[in-house]
């Protein structure tokens, strides 16, 4: 099958897999816990992609180019299969590039597992090295220490970790010279990534977006920096060099500088829906689509018609959308991961 593109002439390159919905964080912007708290419906076992129908999705999407998988969640390492999964990615399916976004409350335990797996590389959540402001992003009052112990247990192993920072006005943007200085000593690369309206829990405001200009000029101030062209097509950070050679940051500005012309990515949340963009409300029902019999050929060109009928630019279409007062449904972020 030839390799589609959608109608902006954006090949497919990198699918995102959310391998559950459920989270051991009630992290505001994401799954605050006022909404994410007792009671709350979480999807059920059977509505759960199954190992083999992960796999099978998987390679359907390898078909049409996907060369990078990321598994998020939710919090994927929930998940007891995770390593399993991993290591089916790499050695049965061949994907070249298999990353996992993780909380990092989990990692110390089984960063092993996920090194043995064959995983290429982790991105960690971590917005604050304050004990109270980690708590009160994370929602449930957690220390950062365990996470940090994570991110240790798993670059002592060999596996690169970068680590994200959603930055909010007015609640953790003060901490960003502290984050730099403690990876900079490590050798770990920072993303600073904007506050974003992702679904429609998360209390988002504008006012709360630091743009990401105004923190590499915060950086810059005290590290000077230079500008590091990317890495691949389609990267989504902006990437700087510390000029003293302490290693690198990368700033994701989505909201004040959107990269939707170039965007590769697909998202396929816990119950096989795939959605064409971080702020979709359609998804369209691939687990559906393969447990109503359809065939590994069926599939991909299930699949092909959806990107190719993609026309997603919400980033780009944010300021008039604002201006116009119009507000749309968006999937929650815990759904379909970051």
């Amino acid at each position: 099958m030839s390799e589609p593109t959608d109608q902006f002439n954006r090949p497919l390159r990198d699918l995102r897999i959310s391998v559950t919905d459920r989270c051991n964080f009630r992290c505001p912007y994401c799954m605050p816990k006022e909404v994410f708290g007792a009671g709350y419906a979480f999807l059920r076992d059977p509505q759960l992609m199954k190992f083999d129908e992960l796999t099978r999705i998987v390679r359907a999407f390898q078909t049409l180019g996907v060369e990078k998988v990321r598994l998020t969640g939710g919090e994927p390492l929930v998940r007891a299969d995770v390593p399993d999964l991993i290591k089916a990615l790499k050695q049965e399916l061949g994907v070249r590039d298999v990353a996992l976004t993780t909380n990092g409350w989990l990692l110390e335990k089984l960063a092993p597992a996920l090194k043995d797996a064959g995983l290429d590389r982790l991105n960690v959540s971590l917005d604050s090295l304050d004990e109270t402001t980690a708590g009160r992003m994370n929602g449930l009052g957690f220390s950062p220490a365990r996470v940090l112990r994570g991110i240790d247990a798993a670059a002592e192993l060999g596996l690169p970790v970068k680590v994200n920072m959603v930055v909010q006005r007015g609640v953790n943007d003060a901490e960003i010279p502290a984050l730099c200085e403690y990876f900079r000593a490590r050798g770990h690369p920072l993303r600073f990534i904007e506050f974003m309206d992702v679904g429609n829990t998360n209390h988002w405001s504008r006012d709360q977006v630091v743009p990401a200009k105004e923190i590499v000029d915060r950086i810059h101030a005290r590290w000077p920096l230079e500008p590091v062209g990317p890495a691949y097509r389609g990267e989504v950070a902006a990437r700087y060099r510390y000029r003293d050679g302490h290693g690198e940051v990368g700033f994701i500005g989505s909201v004040t500088e959107p990269f939707c012309k170039d965007c590769h990515r697909a998202r396929l949340s816990a119950d096989g829906k795939l959605y064409t963009c971080l702020f979709s409300s359609l998804g369209w029902d691939v687990l559906g689509c393969l447990r109503a019999g359809a065939d590994d050929a069926e599939l991909g060109q299930f699949l092909a018609r959806i990107w190719r009928g993609r026309a997603d630019r919400y980033s780009d279409e944010r300021a008039d959308l604002l201006t116009k007062g119009e507000v749309r449904a968006k999937i929650e972020m815990s759904y379909i991961g970051g």
